[in-house]
């Protein structure tokens, strides 16, 4: 997956990180400290007051209880995170808490994120783009996954480990969704009658069918990862549909499923230069085949194929004698050297040594050294046959057309290549400790405010009767995700194939990070904690979500403007799907 590079402004993102911590502690002068008064005797439910919520697994509740908490019981008293950190009890002060905290956990993104892509710019990808670069993506989202089950007691934990599983499917629903038809309808162009998008025309306006975006292959494969990805959500909730496992030994499979398939992502994304770099090579030394095989048509000798794709043997056999400068039946080394370097075909860049080589190699079988005029004609059907399969062009079995076709593939992936290089750094040692110290803030940043967040959170949950599940799941991808997402946009509003293809295959690689690093986080939680798994709904949410977008963009490479209703139809239906389930059918 390519990245990104965007200019990154050190000082404004600390200073905005200073102003909103003195704001945070500033604030507690204007919120409700620890209570100290008894709960008065009427009080229909006593709560712990360290925590405000304990007690809700022994009643019975998977969401926070919808009660209004009465004015001076002891379920009203907060107690300040780490000792200094405000907290409140009011609907207005914990919906400032949880602005605050998630501008917090949004600046905590951003640093990471600018981080990252300026330590991609000095050392390039590989390692850094392919391992560093996906995972410190994915960091704040785990990291408030990862806190929202380590607080408190058992039961406390379970309760607030619902947060994080809102924050899951909630940020993979807004990727797949919401950004994805975001980027559609800001990246649009006109589309050809082959279906295909014109960079930087857009003159159909917001005609459903006569503008779209158009992504290359690579894209495509990135879906069919994402798609993979969803495996461990279906391996934990095999137990409820089969009853052949038990839910701890299920969390336990889909936890090593999920390790393992983070590891297999994140390796291929590292080997990704290296694959690009062999499939150029590739893509070169097709074109090169092509234009052998195109040279009896542009020479005047015929066309080596016949109207049935197969090899036109009087034409072969001209182009063999053309190649015999000697005229003793055999093709030399030299001879088919020299009638490569007079193709000029100026765009390949392969060593014609090398190409030389590599034919001969391929066409002398009798390895006397030579290619006889049998041994040529076995070597030319081989590669009609091998074009024929291998192009997706037009049937009109013309060299010329797969040509055209090659050279377009050839240049897409330079294209991709040209973006991973490594740009020239004016200091990279100022660069470097930029960088190195954006990744140390925002780590912070991150660590420290993650568990106030998933606090903030659940204790508004309280105060507003609303399930803490939809506040997380509308709310907490907004914080970690916004700044990822405002840069998606911006960079889908080019208006060219290269950048929608960029733009797509890091979201697909943010979802496929989503059910894989944060998946594997949160099952560890289930699994440590000997917590209950009881999130089917959400589960199944996400799973429709994935394979629905998954397959569609697996298949297709062009979207037309509708295509983006789709998607943001989805938003809602999972919302609806996961209230309509939990609280109407009682899944849970």
């Amino acid at each position: 997956m390519a990245h990104r590079h965007r200019p990154v402004d050190f000082p404004p993102l600390l200073l905005a990180f200073v102003f909103s911590l003195l704001v945070l502690l500033l604030s507690g002068r204007c919120v409700d400290g620890r209570g100290i008064s008894p709960p008065s005797d009427g009080d229909a439910m006593e709560l712990p007051a360290s925590d405000g919520i304990s007690g809700y697994a022994a009643a019975g509740y998977k969401h926070s209880p919808l009660l209004v908490l009465p004015r001076g019981s002891a379920a009203e008293a907060c107690e300040p995170s780490y000792g200094f950190l405000p907290c409140t009890t009011t609907v207005a002060g914990n919906l400032f808490l949880v602005l605050v905290y998630g501008f917090l956990m949004y600046k905590a993104a951003t640093c990471l994120s600018a981080g990252s892509e300026m330590l991609l710019e000095i050392l390039g990808p590989g390692i850094v783009g392919g391992l560093f670069l996906p995972i410190l993506g994915a960091l704040p989202d785990a990291l408030l996954i990862l806190v929202s089950g380590l607080s408190g007691s058992k039961e406390v934990a379970q309760n607030q480990v619902l947060i994080g599983m809102g924050l899951l499917a909630g940020s993979t629903v807004m990727l797949i969704t919401l950004l994805w038809g975001s980027c559609v309808v800001v990246g649009k162009c006109d589309l050809l009658e082959n279906s295909t998008s014109v960079d930087s025309q857009d003159t159909n306006g917001f005609s459903l069918f006569a503008s779209g975006i158009t992504t290359d292959s690579q894209t495509s494969h990135a879906a069919k990862i994402m798609v993979i990805s969803i495996i461990p959500f279906i391996i934990v909730q095999l137990p409820r549909v089969f009853k052949f496992l038990s839910g701890r030994v299920a969390v336990l499979i889909a936890l090593i499923v999920a390790i393992a398939l983070l590891v297999s992502y994140c390796l291929y994304q590292v080997l990704q230069p290296w694959i690009h770099r062999r499939k150029l090579e590739f893509a070169e030394h097709m074109l090169m085949i092509l234009g052998i095989l195109g040279h009896p048509q542009t020479a005047a000798l015929g066309r080596l194929m016949d109207d049935d794709g197969r090899p036109n043997k009087p034409v072969v056999e001209k182009l063999f004698h053309k190649i015999d400068q000697d005229k003793n039946q055999l093709i030399s080394p030299s001879e088919l050297r020299a009638f490569i370097i007079g193709l000029k075909i100026h765009e390949v860049n392969l060593d014609n040594d090398d190409v030389v080589d590599k034919i001969m190699k391929e066409f002398d079988t009798s390895h006397d050294g030579n290619i006889q005029e049998g041994e040529f004609i076995k070597g030319i059907s081989k590669w009609i046959t091998k074009v024929n399969h291998r192009s997706s062009a037009s049937h009109s079995n013309d060299i010329v057309d797969y040509y055209l076709e090659a050279r377009e593939q050839r240049n897409m992936l330079i294209d991709q290549i040209d973006e991973a290089a490594v740009e020239n750094i004016k200091n990279p040692a100022s660069t470097c400790v930029t960088s190195i110290l954006l990744l140390i803030l925002g780590t912070s940043i991150a660590a420290v405010f993650a568990d106030p967040l998933v606090d903030a959170v659940d204790n508004f949950s309280i105060a507003t009767k609303i399930p803490s599940f939809f506040i997380s799941f509308i709310a907490m991808p907004l914080a970690t995700n916004s700044s990822e997402a405002v840069s998606a946009i911006i960079f889908a509003s080019r208006k060219t194939q290269r950048t929608a293809s960029l733009t797509f295959s890091e979201i697909y690689g943010g979802v496929t990070m989503n059910n894989t690093l944060c998946l594997a986080v949160f099952l560890a939680l289930v699994y440590v904690r000997h917590l209950t798994w009881d999130f089917s709904a959400e589960v199944l949410v996400i799973l429709i979500v994935c394979v629905v977008m998954g397959i569609f963009t697996s298949i297709r490479t062009t979207f037309p403007l509708w295509t983006c209703f789709v998607a943001f139809l989805l938003y809602p239906l999972a919302l609806v799907l996961v209230y309509v389930l939990d609280f109407v059918f009682g899944w849970s």
